[in-house]
């Protein structure tokens, strides 16, 4: 009996302690930042604060992404209740071009040894502050680098962290490892691992809370269905797929009316392809030459032209595609291998249809 009891006491002090525990959340970023990214982000600062959570870890790796993107997720930092540590990991991982805004702007910036931080000039950032998806002139590529400037400038600032370094990664592209930036003050501690990182948290005091953080309880949060999709939906590669399914799905359905699947098809595609094309940094006159691409083939099919719009729906088409994203951008380069097997496919359906029609 009296070995019960002691065995009683003994598990209700246990779980009274796990009860008390303070509780910290976790999310992983590893990729480019996107809608999806801001939405995740979002998300779960509320989530955490809904959670009474001690502080919400971002591990992240990211090679960077779009800079609307990026202005959502600074700014739902800023106006965070909860402290956000963004800890650039695993070993080897980046914070790169867009992740060097959202690292310097979180409540304590963390990295793990052998991590690199910066390279955050304004061309590797998808997008524009306008919004627009055109390739920029000179003059406004400089005007988007003194933008680029001074709101990370301003980001360096307000949380006390390395200014002129945070210039530096703009204007000159600088990177550093995680241990320069550490002595630059560019981060504010280093840390092997999450349970190292939650160790040197303990104690810290941010917007006048200290954290309690040593033995807390880490709860991960994960992307929703919709987020996980839509992260794996925006890329260019899937837009471009999605532009050949309308262009076939509209063509089909004209040369054979009644068929009413093709088109039910191309037009999903066609709608799925512009709401892609709103977000990612589309060239307008690639999707220009597409489009008109598609007129030609179009007015080829009831035209007694022999080809001849074909041919210069073909030419059109692979200049559009060829244009429709900034090759020079590394995040968002739509590939030859995607590009010239589509205009061949293209071009053999297109001339198949028209020979069928002759």
């Amino acid at each position: 009996m009296k070995t019960t009891l002691i065995c009683l006491v003994l598990w209700l002090a246990c779980a009274a302690a796990v009860i008390a525990a303070e509780k910290v959340s976790l999310i992983k970023i590893d990729g480019a930042i996107g809608p999806a990214t801001a939405s995740y982000i979002s998300r779960s600062i509320e989530e955490a604060r809904a959670q009474d959570a001690q502080c919400l870890v971002i591990q992240l790796n990211t090679p960077g992404g779009l800079l609307d993107s990026t202005q959502t997720i600074v700014q739902s930092f800023l106006s965070s209740t909860v402290p956000v540590v963004v800890y650039v990991a695993p070993t080897g991982a980046t914070a790169t071009s867009a992740g060097c805004f959202i690292t310097i702007a979180a409540s304590v910036a963390a990295m793990a040894p052998a991590t690199t931080i910066g390279a955050a000039h304004p061309v590797t950032l998808g997008g524009n502050p306008t919004g627009g998806g055109e390739k920029p002139d000179d003059t406004m590529k400089q005007k988007l680098e003194n933008f680029s400037v001074s709101y990370i400038e301003a980001i360096a600032a307000r949380r006390h962290r390395n200014v002129d370094w945070a210039k530096s990664a703009v204007r000159e592209s600088a990177s550093i490892s995680a241990e320069k930036a550490l002595e630059l003050k560019v981060v504010d501690l280093i840390a092997v691992d999450l349970t190292e990182l939650l160790k040197q948290l303990n104690g810290r005091v941010i917007d006048g809370k200290t954290l309690k953080t040593v033995d807390a309880n880490v709860s991960e949060i994960k992307m929703s269905p919709s987020e996980r999709v839509f992260q794996r939906l925006w890329r260019p590669e899937v837009m471009f797929i999605l532009m050949l399914i309308a262009i076939y799905g509209i063509i089909g359905e004209l040369t054979t009316p009644g068929a009413i699947l093709p088109g039910v098809v191309g037009a999903i595609a066609l709608i799925l392809a512009l709401y892609l094309a709103a977000i990612l940094p589309v060239n307008v006159t690639g999707l220009a030459l597409i489009a008109l691409a598609l007129m030609l083939f179009i007015f080829d099919v009831y035209a007694p032209t022999h080809g001849v719009l074909t041919i210069g729906g073909v030419i059109s088409f692979l200049i559009g595609s060829l244009m429709l994203f900034n090759r020079a951008d590394p995040l968002f380069r739509l590939s030859l291998s995607y590009i010239i097997p589509a205009t061949f496919v293209t071009a053999a359906f297109f001339i198949f249809v028209i020979g069928k029609g002759l």
